[in-house]
Order: structure tokens, then sequence, then C-alpha cells
């Protein structure tokens, strides 16, 4: 049966109490205003599920709902009997994003309010760093609208389930604010230039794309993720099982579940792609060249649909705040020498510095709030007016302030489940060496035990490759 969200038993406070000795960490204990009803935690034989209960918020997440989600994790992962973590949220959301509303507001009360601000970031930190790195399968049915704080409690886990109804990006440059939850680690670590792409365009990704571009590990239909989480509460797993056997156990079971992909190639695929990773390169060294790039495809390219999309791409930067697409530019090349805690404590200092600049405020006030059309008045109000200095000052810690305390002391430099998803190109292009499509195809789907979507994106990559 559902169990009521409210916390009250001593024992799964504990875990909340021993950090509450500061300001930050105050958050974690419950709150008298936490609505009891935001999440709803569910057992069904070895499956602990998290159903996020906010749906006409799109389950927008806020400290109420992360001080329940800690210390369930923290109760489950010394529980012999939960054997796989399920989150998903009601609604046509799975998570929009943080309530970055009420962030905005408190802002506006000064430095104290600000500090709230800062704190409630480093609670839902450390709820996605013990995500990151949890020790029990977690899987995520990524159903909906997937984005910025949804991302986070999602991105890092070793399960990441897209349907038709997904609908992914990190629109934090549209509101004053740089992609966080973690974005400093995976974005960077996407193929080519597309994690840059994403994060300073805030380019929205559906389910098939999700799951072509690694966002996700796996696609099925919306339709069959009750049937699943029903046959994933039924998996038993020996007592002298690593983490990694269990993973490949929980592989094949969602593989099973796969319902065909509604399109052979990504949308973002051939000539967009082979574009997208030469305007957005990690060597790009600046937001002025990533532009005289997309302006030499807007004036010279030959075909119409890259012009069309490289004048798009310009004007969307243009409307975005300045110095979060500069910071978010400089994180992009810093996050791939990141450790995945100290991502989270890097993205601590750069989130406190945002709090205390007008533009989050504003950005937030006039696109979610006011939902006002034309461009917020940004401040820098150009791409050009921001320097190095100006950018380089979010990533310094606050005065004053220690760096994000995080619950655990686990830490790693790359996903320990990468292997999980599809191929990626740099395997496909290096399999292809002397063999033919066939024998590629071949040779991966062995490998990756026959797993949907390997065909097409060996097809895709390959033709990039010519």
């Amino acid at each position: 049966m559902p169990l009521r969200a409210k916390i009250t038993t001593p024992a799964m406070l504990s875990a909340s109490r021993q950090y509450a000795s500061r300001s930050e960490d105050v958050a974690l204990a419950p709150q008298p205003n936490d609505d009891p009803d935001d999440v709803i935690f569910t057992n069904n034989y070895g499956v602990r599920s998290i159903e996020l209960n906010r749906p006409k918020k799109l389950n927008s997440l806020d400290g109420s709902m992360a001080r329940k989600i800690i210390p369930r994790l923290q109760e489950w992962a010394k529980s012999e009997l939960a054997g796989v973590v399920v989150i998903k949220g009601s609604g046509r959301a799975f998570c929009a994003g943080g309530d970055v509303a009420a962030l905005a507001k408190w802002n506006q009360e000064g430095p104290k309010g600000q500090q709230r601000s800062a704190d409630y970031f480093a609670l839902e930190y450390k709820l996605d760093h013990m995500i990151a790195t949890y020790t029990k399968p977690y899987v995520a049915f990524m159903d909906g609208i997937t984005m910025g704080g949804g991302v986070g409690l999602s991105i890092h886990a070793p399960f990441r389930i897209a349907t038709e109804n997904t609908l992914f990006a990190m629109p934090e440059t549209t509101i004053g604010f740089f992609p966080d939850v973690g974005a400093s680690f995976f974005l960077p670590r996407m193929e080519g230039g597309l994690g840059t792409y994403l994060a300073l365009t805030s380019e929205q990704l559906k389910g098939a794309d999700a799951f072509y571009h690694g966002i996700a590990t796996h696609y099925v239909h919306s339709s069959t993720l009750q049937a699943l989480e029903s046959r994933l509460a039924e998996l038993q797993f020996p007592d002298y099982m690593d983490l990694q056997q269990r993973f490949k156990i929980i592989n094949a079971t969602i593989e099973e579940y796969a319902t065909g992909l509604p399109s052979p190639r990504p949308h973002i695929s051939g000539a967009l792609r082979q574009t997208i990773d030469k305007v957005f390169h990690r060597d790009q060294p600046s937001i002025q060249a990533i532009l005289d790039a997309l302006a030499e495809v807007r004036d010279q390219n030959p075909s119409e649909e890259l012009k069309t999309w490289a004048k798009k791409t310009i004007d969307t930067l243009h409307t975005r705040s300045p110095i979060a697409v500069a910071v978010a530019l400089q994180q992009m090349r810093a996050g791939r020498r990141w450790s995945i805690a100290e991502t989270f404590q890097r993205e601590h200092d750069i989130a406190t510095n945002f709090m205390a600049h007008p533009d989050f405020v504003e950005g937030v006030t006039a696109r979610l709030i006011e939902r006002k059309k034309e461009r917020p008045n940004w401040a820098p109000n150009t791409l050009e007016a921001v320097t190095e200095a100006d950018m380089h000052r979010f990533f310094a810690r606050p005065a004053g302030k220690r760096g994000l305390q995080l619950l655990s002391s686990k830490n790693y430099d790359e996903y320990p489940h990468a292997w999980i998803g599809l191929p990626k190109d740099d395997e496909i292009w290096s399999a292809a060496s002397g063999k033919s499509h066939a024998d590629v195809v071949a040779t991966l789907l062995e490998k990756y035990e026959g797993k949907q979507g390997v065909r097409e994106k060996v097809a895709e990559a390959l033709e990039r490759l010519r």
C-alpha cells in the first residue's frame, strides 16, 4: 500500500538531524509547513517506489519533497528487502524542475533570503549526489516533462527510461541561471558538441532523441511502465551478487519491455549533428567563436535547413541571459575534469553566487511568473558586455563560506554504469575499422546482447563517418 510521505519515526529523522548543525543542513530536518502528500512511497515486494505527487505544479521539486526522499533512500540502502528503487511522477510530468519561483521570491528579501535559496540548492545537490552514488539499483521513469531539477533526480541513475511522452531540457539560461544538478558532469561527457549545445540553448529533446543521445538508457512505451515495475518487483538477487551483476539482470528485464522505436534516426542526426559537433566542439574558446561559426553556417552553407537552424540558434543565444551563457560555457570546459562529488560542490558555489545576481530574479519573474514574451532586461544585457572577470566570479567560493558537505564520501570520475546505454560513436567507429556495416552491427549487437537501438545507432554513426 502507498505510505504517507510524512516522516514521523525517530529512525528516519536521525539521518537528517545529524547534519543539522549548519544553516544549509537545517533544511534536512522536516519543516512544519511541509506537505505530507507531495511524495508517495510504495513497497511492492522487492521494489521501493518514489512517486512525485505535485501534478498541478508539474512535480516541481521543493525542499519538502527532498526532505522526505533523502531519509527514505538512506533507509532503503540498508534494507535487505529493498531490491530496486523506482522513481516516477504523477500526471504529465516526471519533474519539470525545481520550484524556482519560490527561490526568486526569497532572493528579493536580500542576503537572508538569498542564503535560504542557497540552502535549498545544498539540499537538492545532496540528494542528487546520493542518487549518483546510490548502492542499490535505481530506475527513473522519465515519462513526461523532465527538466532542471527533474534531470538531477534521473540523469545520474544507472537506468533512465524514456517514453513517447519524454521531453528533456536544461532550460536554466532562459531564466538567468546555469545548468546545474550535476550538468557539469553529464553534459560535457555527451558525444561531440551535444552537451554544450543543450547547455547554452536549452534545446528540448523528445523521447527517442533522449535515448539515442544517451540521456536515457532505454526506450519503452508509457503503457508498459506499470507492468515493468511489477516485473522488477519479482526480481530476486542472491546476497553474493554484486551491484554490476544486478545491473545486468535489470538491464535485460527492461529490454523485455522494449516496444520499438518511433524513428530509425534521432532528429539531431546526419548533417545537423555534424554541424553541432563542429560549432559547439569542446575546444571553442569563447561564445564569440561559437557565434562566428554559426554565422558562417548561416551565410555560407548550401543547405537551407542548416542556414535556418544557424539563424535560429544565433537568435536563441542572444535572448538568453548573457552572464548565464558565459558561465555555462566555462562550466562545460571545466566540468570535464571534475569528479561527481566535486561537481556538486562547485555547482553549489556557482548557484550561491547566482542567488545574489539580479538575472535570476529577472529571468524567473519574466519567463515563469509574468510569462512575458519580450526579452528580459539582463545585466549585463549583451553577450559582448560580459567580461572574463564577470564570468569567473561565479566560480569563486563566496567569502566566508565552507564548501558543500555531501551526505557521503562516495566519488568517481566517470559513471560506473556507462555500458548500460547504447554504444557511443567512438566505439562504433573503432569497430568499423576494416569491417563491413553488417559485421559492425553483428559485433555490437552481440556485445550489447541484442539491445534495442544498437542497429539504428550504428547505421546513423557510420553514415556520419563517411
